[in-house]
């Protein structure tokens, strides 16, 4: 599906009368709702920096990036309109999302061994992958995974997260992106 869908699908979600798993939870809804408002803030209020432009602009042959995601993950939230803008900047970067828990790749992209989302892969058209990145930013993932190991609720641990997503503004999935792209 491309970006117009997948943002569809979480007001399809939030409106269903008799929502199918997991979104028969009460609690899930409650995610896409919230990562709802951070997708249409970062498209709003995100912005791509200087060297992000440039990087995105070399590309010169065309490439499809798969985002593999669902609508409830957290972090999908913070870096999946960060992708679509550095997609959309260049006619050469065909974008699709593949939704994890239907029919996706991601057992291809495993984290560790867990299917953690989400995963982008950028592919050449011979179809061969040129870089994957994911689940996270790596100082956001060092701070999921100190994060395992402690005591903190789960609350403090979402908001300790939300917290770092917050003041870095997308730049570390910039920079992660840009230097793979420059190989």
């Amino acid at each position: 599906m491309n970006y117009e869908k997948y943002n569809a699908l979480f007001h399809e979600i939030a409106e269903a009368k008799s929502p199918k798993a997991p979104y028969d939870n009460p609690e899930f809804v409650h995610y896409v709702e919230l990562n709802q408002k951070r997708q249409e803030r970062w498209l709003k209020k995100g912005e791509l920096t200087a060297q992000t432009k440039e990087t995105i602009s070399k590309i010169s042959e065309k490439q499809n990036w798969v985002l593999i995601t669902e609508p409830w993950c957290g972090d999908a939230a913070h870096s999946t309109p960060f992708i679509e803008k550095m997609a959309a900047m260049n006619p050469n970067i065909a974008l699709t999302i593949q939704l994890r828990d239907e029919d996706s790749e991601i057992d291809k992209y495993l984290t560790n061994g867990g299917k953690s989302i989400p995963i982008l892969v950028a592919r050449n058209e011979a179809h061969d992958d040129i870089f994957v990145w994911g689940p996270r930013p790596a100082e956001a993932q060092e701070i999921h995974l100190r994060n395992l190991k402690s005591d903190k609720s789960n609350e403090e641990k979402k908001i300790e997260l939300q917290q770092w997503y917050n003041k870095d503004k997308g730049q570390m999935i910039q920079k992660e992106i840009s230097a793979l792209i420059l190989g």
